[in-house]
């Protein structure tokens, strides 16, 4: 997806990130299980929505789906426009490496890369830019998130909560659209939550990205343009 092809679709007021009729089933055994039911969602250009629920209801099952790493069994998801089932796994690989940012509850970062390297991998999966510009860029997102004197360190040389923004600096490396989180505090102590809640607001209003989160943080949700309740697998009104 080119860059044009993203400014385009935000001035003529396409959604970034769009649902409908999501539905999702999985087979155990010999039955079958329905998850999701016909959800409808839309996300606009820099708008910050949470979704809130209890376990079990679905949340990160649609995250997964929105995120273009499960296909739904009906409906359909579109990034910028373009429908993510009419995408080989390849180019759904390009969408999520181009548009969207992901952060989960458990960082996934690499152990055995320092902080800068873990940053810039997404960058360099690209193959858009030098390594030099990478690590960069990369150097320049750590500093934002106030790890420029943990650059070198690795993931297990850091707390929780400063991998926690090593993962955040790595979601937001590529500059997506959206960046997806699935409870991104939740492994993280109050004042370090409070701190990546007012990271994600700096970030989303310098670099104009959409924000997407599942929580089961009041502080965060409440920080939200928008917040949906769902409840199995289904919009509480």
């Amino acid at each position: 997806m080119s860059n044009s092809i993203v400014n385009d679709t935000v001035k003529s007021g396409v959604p970034v990130l769009a649902a409908t009729n999501l539905s999702k089933t999985f087979n155990e055994g010999k039955s079958q299980v329905t998850i999701l039911h016909g959800l409808d969602l839309s996300i606009e250009a820099g708008e910050f929505v949470s979704i809130i629920g209890s376990s079990g209801s679905g949340k990160s099952t649609l995250l997964h789906l929105l995120g273009g790493l499960d296909l739904p069994t009906t409906g359909e998801v579109r990034v910028h426009g373009e429908l993510l089932s009419a995408m080989n796994e390849t180019q759904r690989g390009d969408v999520r490496n181009q548009s969207l940012g992901f952060v989960y509850q458990f960082h996934h970062l690499l152990p055995e890369f320092d902080a800068v390297e873990n940053v810039a991998m997404p960058l360099l999966l690209r193959r858009q830019v030098s390594v030099d510009q990478a690590r960069i860029q990369a150097v320049d997102l750590l500093k934002r998130v106030g790890l420029g004197h943990r650059l070198d360190h690795k993931p297990g040389e850091l707390s929780g909560g400063e991998r926690q923004r090593v993962a955040l600096a790595r979601a937001l490396v590529t500059r997506p659209s959206v960046v997806l989180a699935d409870e991104p505090t939740g492994n993280l102590d109050r004042r370090t939550a409070t701190d990546i809640l007012a990271l994600f607001s700096e970030l989303r209003r310098d670099l104009g990205m959409a924000l997407l989160v599942v929580t089961h943080d009041d502080s965060l949700a409440a920080a939200a343009d928008r917040i949906l309740q769902m409840q199995d697998g289904r919009w509480l009104s």
